[in-house]
C-alpha cells in the first residue's frame, strides 16, 4: 500500500538525499540560494564554511527542523516539501544525528543513555537491548566505559558515546555538526576514524566542519557556504 507522502520511487534506490534549489534560511532570512545535492549510500562530504553562513541551518532543513523551501527536497524517500508531523518522527528515526554539544543525559551512566534512546523509538526486549548496547560501543571503541558516566568520560569519549547513540538504530544517512570541533587532535583523529568506518561500511555522511586540518587527513568530497553561494570546491 503507497504511504502518504513517501516517495515510493525512492525506495529501493542508493539516493539517500536529494536537494533541488533549495533556499536554506537562518530564522527568515535566506543564507543559502539554489542548493542541489545528491547524496548516495557510501557518500561523504563536508560543508564548510564561517559560522552564519547556512551549514548547520543546511543539516536542520534535511532532519526537517525547519521548513523546506524549493524545488524538491527528498530524504530517504519522504518529500520534505509534504512533511507530515508524524513522519518527522519517522524520518528522524531513520538518521543518525551528531552533535557538537553533545547533548547526553549527565545524570545517567553510558549504558542508561543508550538504553533511554532504544526505549523511546520503541525496543522493549531486555535482551536485545543489551545486545544492540554492546555493539554499538564496540563500534566506537567504549566496551569498558558502560557504567561510567558522562563526566567521567574525555571529550573525545564522550562525542564516541553520541556517535554510538546515532549508530542505535542503524542509520543509512549520519549528519554530523562540527563533531570534532572542541576536541583536541588526537581525538578528533579517532572521530574521523570512525566515521570513515561508517562510509566504507555503505552509510551516508554529511559532516559540517571547520576542522581544515581533519579535511586534508581524510579528504572527501568538500561544499563551501559563502555569502548565500553553496558550491563544491574542486
Amino acid at each position: 500500500m503507497k504511504k502518504e507522502n513517501k516517495i515510493i520511487e525512492n525506495i529501493n534506490s542508493d539516493v539517500l538525499v536529494e536537494l533541488v534549489n533549495a533556499n536554506i534560511n537562518i530564522q527568515d532570512r535566506i543564507v543559502l540560494q539554489g542548493v542541489s545535492l545528491r547524496l548516495k549510500k557510501g557518500d561523504f562530504i563536508y560543508l564548510i564554511g564561517k559560522t552564519g553562513s547556512g551549514k548547520s541551518s543546511l543539516l536542520k532543513t534535511l532532519y526537517a527542523d525547519q521548513p523546506f523551501n524549493g524545488d524538491k527536497g527528498i530524504v530517504l524517500g519522504y518529500d520534505l516539501k509534504n512533511i507530515k508531523p508524524k513522519q518527522i518522527q519517522e524520518l528522524r528515526r531513520k538518521i543518525g544525528i551528531i552533535f557538537q554539544d553533545f547533548q547526553l543525559l549527565i545524570d545517567r551512566n553510558v549504558e542508561k543513555n543508550l538504553e533511554f534512546v532504544l526505549k523511546a523509538t520503541g525496543w522493549k526486549d531486555k535482551n536485545q537491548i543489551n545486545d544492540k548496547i554492546d555493539e554499538v560501543l564496540e563500534m566506537v571503541g567504549l566496551r569498558d566505559v558502560r557504567k561510567k558516566m558522562p563526566h567521567q568520560l574525555s571529550g573525545g569519549e564522550q562525542q564516541k558515546l553520541v556517535i554510538a547513540r546515532a549508530l542505535l538504530n542503524d542509520p543509512e544517512l549520519i549528519l554530523a555538526d562540527e563533531p570534532t570541533g572542541n576536541l583536541d587532535l588526537a581525538s578528533s583523529k579517532d572521530i574521523l576514524d570512525i566515521l570513515i568506518k561508517l562510509k566504507n561500511n555503505n552509510r551516508a555522511i554529511i559532516m559540517a566542519t571547520h576542522d581544515l586540518l581533519s579535511i586534508q587527513s581524510y579528504p572527501q568530497k568538500t561544499f563551501k557556504c559563502e555569502d548565500g553561494v553553496f558550491a563544491e570546491m574542486i
